[in-house]
């Protein structure tokens, strides 16, 4: 059976998602190392998901009405690079890259925080679909993941790089 939820609804709905994936994905990996359990294999299909999450996450809010194509593509872009700069530090030896200035639990938690503030507003009746510049708050939030995220892949290019023989 189909149902149809407002637009505003699925907000609650996005950012009760988003923290119980954001919880699960954590809590994966604490357990299979108490249970002695973790492996190549378990970090590689982690990180294949978290991929798949960012990409599928990211492409739906570009795909939707709350922001202009090109700022969700910018989005997309700048987070995808900035988690391929921290694997790639990685498999040239020198471990996983964390540092820059957005990280995935950064973005996980702004999604949230937007999706929640766009919530209140649409329940207490404002117009957030416009309301910054004639652009909504997610347009802007995914104007800062694009923005942020190609400044931490930058970061840890050269980080990488200084790391270098």
């Amino acid at each position: 059976m189909f149902f149809l939820i407002e637009w505003n609804q699925s907000l609650l709905i996005a950012a009760i998602l988003i923290l119980l994936s954001g919880f699960f994905d954590a809590l994966d990996g604490k357990v299979a190392r108490i249970s002695s359990k973790a492996s190549k294999r378990g970090d590689f299909v982690d990180h294949v998901i978290d991929r798949y999450s960012d990409a599928i996450l990211l492409s739906a809010i570009a795909l939707s009405s709350l922001c202009p194509l090109s700022f969700g593509l910018f989005a997309v872009v700048g987070v995808l690079l900035a988690s391929y700069m921290g694997t790639q530090a990685q498999a040239l030896g020198l471990g996983r890259e964390y540092r820059g200035i957005l990280g995935r639990a950064d973005r996980l938690i702004v999604l949230v925080a937007v999706s929640l503030v766009m919530y209140i507003f649409a329940m207490a009746g404002s117009d957030v679909m416009t309301d910054i510049f004639d652009y909504s708050l997610v347009a802007w939030m995914m104007i800062y993941f694009g923005l942020a995220g190609n400044i931490t892949a930058l970061q840890r290019a050269y980080m990488i790089w200084k790391s270098l023989p």
